[in-house]
């Protein structure tokens, strides 16, 4: 399975390009509008279709590149099935899986940083030129690199993200290589067996994670007033 893992600097949103080498088919998760034309660019130069452009949730700090990737590839887009986005070709629910050549990503719904909030995971690792594929958990907001996103507006849920994290993520393999949208320390991957040995906000019990996730006292996301209203339209202009 072909692989790349792009970043978005304002933002530190990370884009993951995914496609089947043989029939290149090819999915793309959380693109960026500022960064739109790079991941076209990357798709023509590599040969690639893409048949879909997914969203892990409704973004408060970046507006997304679906719409221009569906109006210059014909992809589908796909989010969360609760956003109820009119916009949104197909709304994802927990356990459907989306396929491109040989390969599939199935859904996880991973609520609680916001109410409309997925994972991806990769199909299971295949034998290949002698070695295992790795399998990938594209894990959104609802499980950063020894972190998680914040839990404090879009109808966040604290105890409803660690269930959710618990439940969903955290009974993946030991070796399932964590994809987040984000990353502030520049730190590209890490695994579910990491996650769940050392992250300092999500090893607590559930009672200390919700009054910790309470305090943070965050500031405001800056582009939420834009983004979020873009978002609800696939990144459009309201």
């Amino acid at each position: 399975m072909f692989f790349r893992q792009f970043l978005e600097a304002q933002s530190s949103t990370w884009t993951y390009l995914l496609a089947d080498r043989k029939s290149g088919e090819a999915v793309i998760i959380d693109p960026v509008l500022e960064t739109v034309e790079r991941d076209l660019r990357n798709i023509r130069e590599l040969g690639l279709t893409l048949l879909w452009s997914l969203e892990t949730h409704v973004h408060a700090d970046h507006v997304t590149g679906a719409a221009v990737l569906k109006d210059r590839t014909g992809c589908q887009t796909g989010i969360c099935h609760t956003a109820a986005l009119p916009c949104v070709d197909r709304g994802l629910a927990h356990g459907d899986r989306l396929t491109f050549g040989r390969y599939g990503l199935t859904v996880l719904e991973t609520p609680g940083h916001t109410d409309c909030s997925v994972s991806f995971v990769s199909d299971a690792p295949e034998l290949q030129g002698g070695g295992a594929a790795a399998r990938r958990a594209f894990t959104g907001d609802a499980l950063l690199i020894r972190g998680c996103g914040r839990t404090d507006f879009q109808r966040g849920d604290a105890a409803v993200l660690y269930r959710a994290v618990h439940a969903h993520l955290f009974t993946l393999p030991d070796d399932t290589i964590v994809h987040p949208a984000h990353d502030y320390n520049g730190c590209t991957a890490s695994t579910i067996g990491e996650e769940r040995t050392h992250n300092p906000r999500l090893t607590q019990d559930e009672p200390a994670f919700v009054a910790l996730m309470a305090a943070l006292n965050l500031p405001r996301p800056q582009q939420i007033d834009v983004a979020v209203p873009a978002n609800r339209l696939c990144g459009r202009s309201p």
